[in-house]
């Protein structure tokens, strides 16, 4: 376990490198005894930095849910992160990465808009169901303060589970009236398919990726507020993007979103 100096200094580091997007060596190899435990609590003195800043917590994140992107990165358990009214973007936004992020990658999720508090632990799938106001395509634009992608898992979620910027969709739908197991997502790219994928590539559905994060937080005291996004996890492979690019994510029964890359 690491000491809350040494916690407070990574946490700064960490703030330092997002406001001046400069990446900096993994955490892992700095302090090769930091435990999960460590990085969650340098993560929230990163937030802590960012509130100070003029941030707003509009949500919460969960990372790394699918096969595929647990490969791509090699960490194989979820981790969760917080969003800002600052990283949030509207669909067929203009986002401009080139100015605020360094090692970008996006990802194609479902988001949900709750519409009452969810506290675990105990919390069921049926409950987090009857919670939800909307469920959106979203994508989610990850980004790294650590090197090169150099992860462990205790790098990403000290790095606010690699979060970057995010784009909602402008529709969406209530959750009760879509299969959030089988619907499918496709992903293009410039025009092209990219990649597809469906809801059960995230822990089997997305509702069972948020009742993970309520019962997980539920034992630490912190809610999912009414109100707030929460985003499920990627169906799809993380792609790395640039300016110029454009991308769009169709999900049957719930609908599209876009965004622009510049």
């Amino acid at each position: 376990m690491l000491n809350q100096d040494k916690i407070r200094d990574l946490g700064d580091a960490l703030f330092v490198a997002l406001r001046d997007r400069t990446m900096i060596d993994p955490l892992t190899e700095r302090e090769p005894e930091i435990s999960i435990e460590d990085a969650y609590q340098i993560s929230l003195r990163l937030l802590e930095r960012r509130v100070a800043d003029g941030e707003t917590i509009i949500g919460k994140k969960i990372g790394v849910t699918s096969t595929a992107v647990q490969r791509m990165l090699d960490v194989h358990q979820p981790d969760f992160g917080y969003l800002t009214d600052r990283m949030l973007y509207a669909d067929a936004d203009e986002v401009p990465i080139s100015k605020q992020l360094m090692q970008p990658r996006a990802e194609g999720e479902i988001a949900f808009v709750l519409k009452r508090d969810l506290m675990g632990p105990g919390v069921t799938n049926a409950q987090v169901l009857a919670a939800t106001e909307l469920v959106l395509p979203c994508f989610e634009i990850v980004d790294s303060r650590i090197r090169d992608w150099k992860i462990r898992i205790q790098d990403t979620v000290a790095d606010n589970a690699s979060c970057g910027l995010f784009v909602l969709g402008s529709q969406g739908v209530d959750p009760r009236r879509v299969d959030l197991t089988t619907c499918g997502m496709v992903v293009e790219k410039n025009g092209q398919i990219l990649s597809t994928g469906a809801g059960a590539a995230c822990l089997d559905s997305p509702v069972n990726a948020v009742a993970w994060l309520a019962n997980t937080l539920g034992r630490v005291g912190v809610a999912l507020k009414a109100g707030e996004v929460i985003l499920s996890g990627s169906l799809v492979p993380l792609e790395p993007v640039q300016a110029g690019d454009y991308m769009s994510v169709e999900i049957g029964g719930i609908g599209s979103a876009s965004v622009r890359f510049a």
